[in-house]
């Protein structure tokens, strides 16, 4: 059986027995990736395919998003065990750019999953996300008056995914003529999400509408905006549409949030290295697409 490390950002730390090529893949959901369901359907999406085809896949990340040398560790640690291919989101693609190239001059197949790496030759699956985020955007620009104060809850800024987002979101509403009167990292947690959300909040008490990067992040600013009775006048945004925003935006909390294909990412990634595994070539970018989510259709995101 082929074996394929699928390295995430967040995804879930696994437990094995014995060797860890040996034993079937246990999830293990512990630290920071627990909260995220996002990895959690890419990890189902890259497992599902590597049953389908034969391929053993191994699912590992840091415990924290932001803890790059952890993951740097990890994977040095895995090419020298051994793999056959390796699907990286990275956390900070210029410090995981060296991991990539020793990846490559081992000749293992590599794809860039969810955010995109700075290595040449390394073909990105995933999401548009300055395209997406600019979705949100338009969105928010029909439903509130130019001139209207906004917010932008930035990821991590230094991954291409966090600065993509930003920079549509912003385009977009300052395209529109509304204001973006505070833009702030909450590092796509939900705990830093209501507290940054509150910070603002101080400051700018009129502002209409808030983008946040990803859902944890703008379920994080609903409880900042219900803890100042603003919920009702402020409309919220997120990205991802993972479960807990399709139901939030269900009860009326959140409005609205952008849908990846997080199952996609996984299973184009499997599939992708074992056409390169066998000489293939496959395309640059593989973009797996993005679809607003309201009230209309949240219940398919649940």
């Amino acid at each position: 059986m082929k074996k394929l490390l699928i390295a995430g950002a967040a995804l879930a730390a696994l437990g094995f027995a014995g060797s860890a090529f040996a034993d079937p893949i246990v999830l293990d959901m512990k630290g920071p990736g627990a909260g995220n369901p996002f990895w959690a359907a890419v990890q189902a999406g890259a497992e599902a395919k590597g049953k389908e085809l034969g391929v053993e896949v191994v699912v590992m990340s840091p415990p924290a998003e932001s803890d790059v040398q952890a993951q740097i560790g990890q994977l040095e640690d895995m090419l020298a065990k051994g793999i056959s291919g390796l699907a990286l989101a990275p956390t900070d693609p210029n410090a995981l750019a060296p991991v990539v190239d020793a990846a490559k001059a081992k000749n293992v197949p590599v794809v860039f999953v969810d955010t995109k790496g700075t290595n040449e030759g390394v073909t990105f699956i995933g999401t548009n996300n300055q395209v997406g985020a600019k979705l949100a955007a338009d969105f928010i620009c029909s439903k509130i008056e130019k001139g209207s104060e906004v917010v932008i809850l930035q990821g991590i800024i230094t991954q291409s995914t966090g600065q993509a987002r930003a920079t549509g979101a912003k385009e977009g509403l300052e395209g529109c003529g509304l204001k973006v009167v505070a833009e702030q990292p909450a590092d796509w947690d939900r705990a830093k999400g209501q507290s940054v959300m509150e910070n603002i909040l101080t400051g700018n008490p009129n502002i209409k509408a808030v983008f946040a990067s990803n859902d944890n992040m703008a379920l994080g600013a609903v409880e900042a905006l219900k803890s100042a009775n603003k919920l009702k006048d402020v409309m919220v945004v997120g990205f991802d549409a993972n479960p807990d925003a399709a139901a939030s935006i269900i009860a009326g909390d959140m409005t609205a949030s952008v849908a990846q294909a997080p199952k996609n990412m996984g299973a184009f990634a499997v599939e992708n290295l074992i056409k390169l595994q066998k000489g293939e070539k496959i395309d640059a970018v593989i973009d797996t697409g993005t679809v607003l989510v309201t009230k209309d259709n949240a219940d398919q995101y649940k």
